[in-house]
């Protein structure tokens, strides 16, 4: 049964309301996580506390409960030129880097003649967030 300090491997599928699949592992390595130790989303981690071996759960999440709402401040102009010429269209993703190393999306929002609009939201904010999972081993 998973409790804190477990070791789980589970397969999933994450969909977005309209039934778009976002994400899945399954066929593919299993998702490897501590549980209690922060590593995926708080509120699925919840969810799946006191599951055991070949249970499987469906989980919907809020967006307040997944990757936040749509913050207005997280958009950003930046001059044309500080954008690669391939990823000026709306849609595209660019990745930026921190100090830390880490890597988030960024998104292009919108692109004006002099200035291109970028949205630091995550990809997936403001949307609910629908999971299938299945535990596949609890240590």
């Amino acid at each position: 049964m998973i409790t804190d300090g477990s070791q789980v491997s589970i397969e999933y599928t994450l969909k977005l309301d309209d039934g778009t699949e976002v994400d899945s592992n399954v066929g593919k390595d299993p998702l490897v996580y501590t549980h209690g130790g922060g590593q995926i989303l708080p509120a699925l981690e919840k969810e799946l506390g006191g599951l055991a071996i070949d249970d499987s759960k469906s989980v919907k999440l809020s967006a307040e409960d997944g990757y936040g709402v749509i913050d207005p401040e997280a958009y950003r102009e930046v001059e044309i030129e500080q954008v690669p010429e391939e990823a000026r269209k709306v849609g595209a993703l660019l990745m930026a880097g921190n100090n830390e190393g880490d890597q988030r999306p960024i998104r292009v929002h919108e692109v004006q003649t002099e200035k291109v609009v970028l949205d630091f939201n995550h990809p997936l904010a403001g949307h609910s967030l629908n999971f299938t999972v299945k535990v596949l081993a609890v240590e």
